[in-house]
C-alpha cells in the first residue's frame, strides 16, 4: 500500500482496488431485482385487464397458469386428466354489467347462480362474480371463491357469457354512473326480462340483483336458455379444490367399507321454524322455534298449525320416522348410513332411535381428522359441499325433504348415471306412520304398503320422446320436469308435462 502527502492530507492507495468488483456485483444485482419487480407487476396489470376484456391470449396464458397449480388428488383419474382445451370467447358488444347477490343456503344460491348466468346471456351483459350471502341463518361468511372453483366458472362459460370478478372502476359513481339495486319478479320469463329489465341499463350501465332466489321461470324457456342453465349446474359450478379433495377422501373412506346410504335428514332448526314442523319436540323446543321465526322478516308465514302442515306432507320426516320408513324400505342393520345434514334439533336424544335401527351410522365429523375439517368449521356451506359431494356419490340418497339440496342431487345423480335417489311420498308416509304408531296397521302391512307407494319412486328412468330443434332426430326426457336429458346434458325444468304440444 502505498502513502502519500499532500501538504496536511494523507492519501492511502490500494493497489488491487477490492472495493469496486463488490460494488459493481451490487449494482448487477440491483437492476436485476427491479427488472423482476416491474415485469411481476406488468404480469399482475395484463392478467387484471385480461378478466375485464377477456383477450384471447392472456386468458389461454393464465389459465394454464392456474391450472398447472393444482394438486390433483392421488389415484383419482377425473383429477389427473388434462385440462378442457378453453372454447374461444364469445364476441358480442355488452348492454351493461350484472351484479347479483345470492340469498339463502349453498344450493339455494346454486340455482340462483344458473339463473343469473342465462339472464347475462339473454339480455348480452357481462356477468360479475355472484356474491354469496351472509347474512342468514348459517351466518357464513364464504365469498364465492372459498366455495366455487372461479377461474374454471369463468373460463368454462367464456363462450356463453363474459364474467368478471369487479366492475371496472371508471362505471364508479365517481364518474358519474349509479347502480341499480333492485329484486326482479320472482318466476318471469325472457319477455320480462328483455322489455323491463334490459333498458334499465341503457340508463345505469350497473344492476344489482340483490335477490336472486326463483327470479327466472323453470318452464316455458327456450331450449337454449334451458340447455344453458343446465350447463352452469353440472358443469361450470366445480367446487374448489380442497373440497373437492377433502369430499372424495370422505367417498373413499366410505366406498372401503362397502355400499352406503345418504340420508339427508332435514331435521335442522331452521328447517323446522321456517316450515312449522314441531313433531317430536318439547313445549320448550318448539316456543324457541317460532320465536326464530318471528326473527327472520322474510319468512312470512308465522302462524304456523304444525300437524296441519305435517298432514299436508309439507314436514320433513323426523328421525324416529326415517328410520322406521328405512326399515320398511328393507335396509337392515348392517346398512352403512352417511347423514348429510348440519346438527339435528334436538341432538342425540332425536337420534336414538335411528342409531339403534342403523348402528353403522357416521358423519363427516367422525370418519375425518379434527384438522382435517378445521378451515371448514364455521362455514357452512362449505360443509354442506361435502355432504352434496357424498351425497352425489352414495348408492341410495334418501331426502327426508325435497328441498334445494334435495332437487339438486337427484339431478346430479341422473347426470352421472341414474343413481338410486328415493324420493319419499310424505303425505301418504304420515298417514302409515300414524296407522302404524296407533297400533291399527300390523308392521308387515305396514312395510308393505310402504314398499307399494314407493315401488315407483325408485328414480328408475321414464322416458318421453320429444323432437328438439332437428325435426329428424329425437332425444328422450324423462317424464318428471325436474330429470330430463338434453343431448347428453341433463337439464332441471326442462319439459313443461303440461304442455302437450311438445310430447308424443
Amino acid at each position: 500500500m502505498d502513502v502519500r502527502s499532500e501538504g496536511n492530507q494523507v492519501r492511502y492507495y490500494d493497489k488491487f482496488h477490492a472495493p469496486v468488483i463488490p460494488r459493481n456485483r451490487f449494482r448487477v444485482w440491483f437492476i436485476r431485482v427491479c427488472l423482476s419487480i416491474v415485469l411481476w407487476t406488468c404480469l399482475v396489470q395484463l392478467m387484471t385487464v385480461n378478466e375485464l376484456w377477456h383477450f384471447n391470449f392472456f386468458s389461454g396464458f393464465t389459465s394454464r397458469i392456474y391450472n398447472t397449480t393444482q394438486r390433483p388428488l392421488q389415484g383419482d383419474v377425473r383429477f389427473a386428466q388434462p385440462p378442457p382445451t378453453l372454447l374461444p370467447p364469445r364476441n358480442y358488444t355488452s348492454n351493461g354489467f350484472l351484479r347479483v347477490s345470492c340469498n339463502g343456503g349453498l344450493n339455494q344460491m346454486r340455482a340462483a347462480i344458473c339463473d343469473m348466468v342465462t339472464i347475462a346471456r339473454l339480455l348480452n351483459l357481462t356477468l360479475v362474480v355472484p356474491e354469496l350471502d351472509k347474512k342468514s341463518f348459517w351466518a357464513d361468511h364464504s365469498g364465492f371463491e372459498e366455495i366455487f372453483d372461479v377461474r374454471h366458472f369463468i373460463d368454462s362459460l367464456r363462450d356463453e357469457v363474459r364474467i368478471v370478478k369487479r366492475v371496472p372502476k371508471k362505471f364508479s359513481s365517481k364518474n358519474g354512473y349509479s347502480t341499480l339495486k333492485m329484486p326482479p319478479v320472482s318466476w318471469s320469463n325472457e319477455k320480462y326480462y328483455l322489455e323491463q329489465i334490459l333498458p334499465l341499463f341503457s340508463k345505469h350501465k350497473v344492476v344489482h340483483f340483490n335477490k336472486t332466489d326463483a327470479r327466472l321461470a323453470n318452464n316455458g324457456l327456450p331450449i337454449e336458455l334451458q340447455k344453458l342453465r343446465c350447463r352452469v349446474n353440472y358443469q361450470a359450478l366445480k367446487f374448489t379444490p380442497q373440497i373437492e379433495n377433502l369430499g372424495q377422501k370422505l367417498v373413499q373412506i366410505l366406498r372401503e367399507r362397502g355400499p352406503f346410504v345418504a340420508l339427508h335428514l332435514r331435521y335442522e332448526m331452521d328447517m323446522l321454524a321456517f316450515s312449522g314442523c314441531t313433531r317430536g319436540c318439547t313445549n320448550e323446543e318448539a316456543k324457541n322455534l317460532k320465536r326464530m321465526r318471528y326473527a327472520f322478516p322474510s319468512w312470512r308465514e308465522k302462524e304456523i298449525v304444525s300437524e296441519e302442515r305435517r298432514s299436508q306432507g309439507l314436514c320433513p320426516l323426523t328421525p324416529e320416522e326415517a328410520a322406521l320408513v328405512m326399515q320398511a324400505l328393507g335396509f337392515d342393520r348392517e346398512t352403512h348410513v352417511y347423514i348429510a345434514a348440519g346438527e339435528i334439533y334436538g341432538g342425540e336424544r332425536r337420534l336414538a332411535q335411528l342409531r339403534a335401527a342403523f348402528p353403522r351410522i357416521v358423519k363427516k365429523e367422525v370418519l375425518l381428522a379434527l384438522d382435517e375439517l378445521q378451515q371448514f368449521q364455521n362455514h357452512s356451506s362449505q360443509m354442506a359441499a361435502l355432504d352434496f359431494m357424498v351425497s352425489v356419490a352414495s348408492d341410495t340418497f334418501i331426502p327426508t325433504y325435497d328441498g334445494n339440496m334435495a332437487k339438486l342431487v337427484e339431478g346430479h345423480r341422473r347426470y352421472y348415471g341414474f343413481k338410486k335417489s328415493i324420493v319419499l311420498d310424505r303425505k301418504k308416509l304420515v298417514q302409515l306412520l300414524d296407522l302404524h304408531q296407533n297400533g291399527t296397521l300390523p308392521w308387515n302391512n305396514f312395510a308393505d304398503s310402504v314398499r307399494q307407494v314407493h315401488e315407483k319412486r325408485m328414480g328408475q328412468p321414464a322416458y318421453r320422446r320429444v323432437i328438439v330443434d332437428k325435426p329428424k332426430e329425437e332425444d328422450y326426457f324423462y317424464a318428471n320436469p325436474h330429470e330430463c336429458l338434453c343431448e347428453g346434458t341433463k337439464c332441471d325444468n326442462l319439459l313443461d308435462p303440461h304442455n302437450s304440444s311438445q310430447v308424443r
